[in-house]
């Protein structure tokens, strides 16, 4: 039946949720602070040919480190989630802070390429080791009637610490790039003293089980076609997802003009541009997501939870989701920029939250955290060939400094092109013209908003899948929720 669930107040089921549930989300909380910290000023500090101070890898590295960051930090919880669910979630949480202060550490310490991507790995290793025993305590202290409220006011903290990530980085950044790093370790250890605080959450789970019966569960579990079917189509979503953190920063230091806005703004929230002057910050930008999510995730999840099927509000993030991504990168106009970002973070609230929940309903009672980290699965597939793919779109149609060599070859035939960090400045100096008139021509000579276009498209047709998916999923009574 096409139900929506239990017609509760907002509330009544807020009252509901108990101590462990909000510690539990209070370290989350303080893991994504730390986590977006980094994440979200990351492609600056790997890619942009001009910053101060940066790695300045290719573009295409950065999607090389992306792709295997997503498959270690998304594919391990398949695994550790059973282990969570075995060894207790308590002692696994002690072993991710560890991991993820070593990994901010070497990224800090390390500017050659493969001991950099090694911490990558480390820190992403560190994360995925997280993830499931946190969402398998919360999850257990859920119940039917809470389960929308809860997930909605997870959603909700995450993005708390995501929205706090950016401007501590900005903070941070304005002493060096490796206390960015040093900061994060710092932060994330807070939540040693916070597993003090309650008592571990029983998972349920038979714990005489040995190891290699926890991988063959897992392995068993996952080859059940139907949920095969909505993790694959779930990982389209989630290469045009992850290109609001991995392309869209880089996207905005290279063609968003902000100075009419920045104008009004306080100093904190900018930064300066060589050719362009005083603009907003992209962390700044970028947090306009986070920011939205943190007003309306919890009271739109209460209301979507009472009026249609979780895999309804799915398609429709799918599909509004997809329309902010070609938006965001429609124009060079921060105001057009900042409308795609909200058209996106409406889809992302309707979607995001209720993919998580999904599995969790459907997962056997003592194999709750064993499915949150399936739920990683289509993130891990997504977000690895999303970025891969990104990465090299963008090294080729949309990155400033790639394209000024391209103009310098192809137009001015120039003989010997400058080194990249140099190209746009190369370019502005040999046409005798402001920056601002020079970005201008790049923009109107190779219009790099047609990055957008296959992530925009990728989107729309996961929703017409998850349509097709939805309309079977009637006719299976555990799965149609």
């Amino acid at each position: 039946m096409d139900q929506p669930q239990e017609n509760t107040s907002f509330w009544w089921q807020t009252r509901g949720l108990t101590w462990p549930f909000w510690v539990a989300n209070l370290m989350e909380m303080i893991e994504r602070l730390a986590y977006y910290g980094v994440r979200v000023v990351i492609p600056i500090y790997i890619a942009q040919a001009d910053e101060i101070g940066g790695l300045h890898f290719s573009q295409g590295d950065k999607g090389f480190i992306f792709m295997w960051w997503a498959l270690v930090q998304s594919a391990l919880p398949v695994f550790t989630g059973g282990f969570a669910d075995r060894y207790g979630y308590k002692r696994q949480i002690v072993a991710a802070v560890v991991l993820k202060g070593l990994g901010y550490v070497i990224m800090a310490t390390q500017r050659e390429f493969w001991p950099f991507f090694a911490g990558c790995l480390v820190l992403a290793a560190g994360t995925a080791v997280f993830k499931p025993p946190i969402q398998g305590t919360f999850v257990k202290t859920l119940t039917p009637k809470t389960s929308g409220v809860g997930w909605g006011f997870f959603y909700q903290v995450v993005n708390i610490g995501g929205f706090l990530g950016p401007p501590l980085a900005h903070f941070l950044g304005g002493y060096s790039w490796p206390m960015v790093f040093y900061g994060c370790a710092a932060l994330v250890s807070l939540n040693l003293l916070w597993l003090l605080t309650f008592k571990a959450v029983d998972s349920g789970a038979d714990r005489t089980t040995r190891v290699w019966q926890v991988v063959v569960t897992t392995a068993r579990q996952l080859c059940h076609l139907r949920l095969l079917v909505f993790m694959l189509i779930a990982s389209v979503f989630w290469a045009v997802m992850m290109q609001l953190w991995d392309m869209l920063p880089n996207f905005i230091v290279d063609w968003v003009d902000s100075a009419s806005l920045a104008r009004h703004l306080p100093q904190f929230m900018l930064s300066r541009d060589l050719s362009r002057g005083l603009q907003l910050a992209q962390e700044w930008v970028i947090n306009f997501n986070p920011f939205l999510i943190i007003l309306f995730v919890a009271p739109l999840s209460w209301y979507v939870n009472r009026r249609m099927r979780r895999l309804t509000s799915i398609l429709w993030g799918f599909v509004i989701a997809s329309l902010g991504v070609f938006t965001a990168g429609a124009s060079q106009s921060i105001y057009v920029c900042l409308a795609g970002i909200a058209c996106f973070s409406v889809g992302e609230m309707l979607c995001s939250p209720k993919m998580s929940e999904y599995l969790g309903v459907i997962a056997p009672a003592d194999q709750k955290a064993l499915f949150m980290g399936y739920a990683n699965i289509p993130f891990a597939i997504g977000w690895g060939y999303g970025s891969f793919f990104g990465g090299q779109i963008y090294e080729r149609a949309g990155e400033k400094a790639g394209l000024a060599l391209r103009y310098l070859a192809e137009v001015l035939r120039v003989p010997e092109l400058p080194d990249r960090s140099r190209a746009f400045a190369a370019l502005t100096e040999r046409l005798g013209q402001p920056p601002a008139q020079v970005t201008q021509l790049l923009w109107d000579q190779y219009d790099p908003s047609q990055v957008w276009t296959p992530f925009a498209i990728a989107g729309l047709v996961a929703a017409i899948a998850l349509f097709v998916f939805n309309r079977y999923a009637r006719r299976w009574e555990d799965i149609n929720v």
